[in-house]
């Protein structure tokens, strides 16, 4: 069953921690790829130093102020694009990033939209759209099976780079 906007739209650290076993699907011309959620991370509020709406409103973030279950795909380091879903409420910036799915070789979030083929022109989808979407297959996830850390790469944040924010799920 594929996720509506009403998942998206709660609070994004409890749509990120429920984001760990759903599927990742990409249709790519007639194939359809897809692979279970692995890792997350959750970005909220412009009070959040590591959230991109930190710096308010721009062209890059608008996506994030908008309605919940959007895709947000941006470029790091001028090379790598990295896939987010918009959570919370329309005007509240925050989303989720998909740090990685299970894949042989393991992931980064770079190497998803690289494996997948998601890249610029995929942002600010809507969630029922029909390039990139995410589905609840059924699969029970346990507390046990999920780690609970601060997120990766934030340490500029200050404060906010030690937020438990970051969701990895043991095979």
């Amino acid at each position: 069953m594929r996720l509506t906007e009403d998942f998206f739209n709660r609070n994004a650290v409890t749509v990120a921690r429920e984001l760990l076993g759903k599927y990742l699907v990409r249709k790519i011309a007639d194939k359809i790829l897809s692979a279970k959620i692995t890792e997350v991370e959750a970005y909220k509020g412009t009070e959040d130093l590591a959230c991109h709406a930190s710096k308010g409103l721009t062209p890059r973030t608008r996506v994030l102020f908008g309605p919940p279950g959007r895709t947000y795909v941006y470029l790091v380091y001028g090379m790598y694009h990295c896939l987010n879903f918009v959570a919370e409420k329309d005007g509240y910036p925050a989303g989720v990033l998909i740090r990685a799915v299970d894949i042989p070789g393991g992931s980064g979030p770079g190497r998803l939209c690289r494996l997948l083929d998601v890249a610029g022109e995929h942002n600010d989808l809507p969630v029922d759209n029909n390039f990139i979407w995410v589905e609840d297959r059924g699969g029970l996830v346990r507390s046990s099976q999920v780690t609970t850390t601060k997120r990766i790469g934030v340490e500029y944040a200050g404060v906010w780079a030690d937020k438990p924010w970051r969701f990895v799920l043991s095979r």
